[in-house]
């Protein structure tokens, strides 16, 4: 793995009872990520990042409070304020992701290491609320997955029983 170009703290918080991942190896996501940040608009700015996983209806009363839109979805981001070392949070649903890779015969585990990436990639700056920038984000989410991929790194995401 190449060494992250800063060391950043990430704060993880799991809030959903069944999902298991072990957290030393999502930092090493996102320290690689970091590490790769010149291929990704310079990545995210410097400062405490905070992951949140979260049932629907979690991330639903978020997305109404924050974004007057009380549907589901798969990923919030919450930009932080460098300048007092905080780079942001990201929410992740895991229902949405379990409910897509099974919709669409996709693997949960990266489906849900997707939303994560996906997370980063909008601290760093990407948007998908237009078409042309969406084409953009995908082809960048491709890439930091090639990456993780090619660093052996993930975080075992699994859902129990």
């Amino acid at each position: 793995m190449p060494p992250a170009p800063f060391s950043r703290e990430t704060a993880i918080s799991n809030r959903y009872p069944r999902l298991r991942f072990t957290r030393a190896h999502l930092k090493r996501v996102i320290a690689t990520l970091d590490a790769h940040a010149a291929e990704f608009l310079g990545g995210v700015p410097a400062g405490e990042l905070s992951i949140v996983f979260l049932d629907d209806l979690a991330l639903a009363q978020l997305h109404a409070d924050f974004l007057a839109d009380p549907t589901t979805t798969d990923v919030i981001t919450f930009e932080g304020e460098p300048a007092h070392g905080v780079a942001g949070e990201i929410c992740v649903s895991v229902d949405t992701a379990q409910t897509y890779a099974k919709q669409n015969g996709h693997d949960f585990a990266t489906e849900l290491l997707l939303y994560v990436v996906h997370g980063w990639l909008h601290l760093a700056g990407y948007d998908d609320l237009q078409p042309a920038k969406k084409r953009i984000m995908r082809r960048a989410e491709a890439r930091a997955l090639k990456i993780l991929t090619h660093h052996k790194i993930s975080p075992g995401f699994a859902l129990c029983r």
